[in-house]
């Protein structure tokens, strides 16, 4: 019988969805037709995003404009759904940023923001979620980075560390939660074509800008692939899975050495 009550809308949340990665997750759960929520601090960037799959023939995402590196940002996402009668399903942590540069010539406050985006605001989310999460077996999808596997990143200390720690925290919780049905992907992608190297500072003599790159509807495709195929962690692009896979054969400070001389002319030239 029906009662007559309106059903619960349920959801999938993706976090900086302004641009890059975030985005095209976006566009790739509606195509496969999923109801959205996206959060990032660019209203108007949201707001082009959700009018874009609106005229897709999609319902129109719930826009959430917040910085989520601010302390109570995940309660605030949870009393904006709330009021939308939501019910969440999948959680995407996308939203991170990082900053190129010796450890020791960054301004303190901006690396310590890293941390608060990259790792406490992804925890906090994850922590807020979880218990709609495992009431309706539903997913996880934490994006990492390939530097992930890295022993370290010297030029983007906080950076790789931070990502690193993602990738620790979605093994772990998918371990911990497989057997509720929750899947927790850990999506680690290489060099991507978004805004993420200009945020960062690379300039153009940034080795790293000469590498091969994905594109961010790419990276997209295999996540939401991964994640739907409850995979644990996937890694985008041959090269990088080849590089992944040869990690742990190679001596960490060759490996330090590589990566320290990749971001070396922009630290001279800057």
């Amino acid at each position: 019988m029906n009662s007559g009550q309106p059903q619960q809308r349920r959801i999938a949340l993706i976090t900086g969805a302004s641009g890059g990665i975030g985005a095209d997750l976006a566009r790739v759960l509606a195509r496969h037709g999923h109801d959205l929520a996206l959060v990032a601090r660019s209203r108007d960037r949201l707001e082009a995003l959700a009018d874009e799959i609106a005229a897709s023939g999609r319902p129109r995402p719930i826009v959430i404009a917040l910085d989520l590196a601010r302390p109570g940002a995940s309660r605030e996402v949870a009393a904006t759904l709330e009021a939308f009668d939501t019910s969440l399903e999948i959680l995407v942590n996308n939203a991170g940023f990082g900053l190129i540069g010796a450890f020791a010539e960054l301004d303190p406050v901006e690396q310590s923001g890293i941390v608060d985006l990259n790792v406490r605001a992804l925890v906090e989310m994850t922590a807020q979620f979880l218990p709609e999460i495992r009431a309706a077996k539903g997913k996880i999808l934490n994006v990492a980075s390939v530097v992930s596997y890295f022993p370290g990143g010297p030029g983007m200390a906080v950076y790789y560390a931070s990502k690193a720690f993602v990738l620790s925290f979605s093994r772990a919780l998918w371990q911990e939660l497989r057997a509720e049905g929750v899947v927790v992907t850990a999506l680690c992608p290489g060099v991507t074509k978004t805004g993420f190297q200009s945020r960062a500072g690379f300039g153009p003599e940034t080795a790293l800008n000469s590498m091969p790159a994905q594109s961010a509807a790419e990276v997209a495709e295999v996540g939401y692939r991964a994640l739907m195929a409850g995979r644990r962690e996937a890694v985008p692009g041959l090269l990088n899975k080849i590089t992944v896979l040869a990690l742990p054969f190679q001596p960490k400070t060759l490996i330090l050495r590589i990566i320290a001389m990749l971001q070396q002319k922009h630290r001279a030239s800057a």
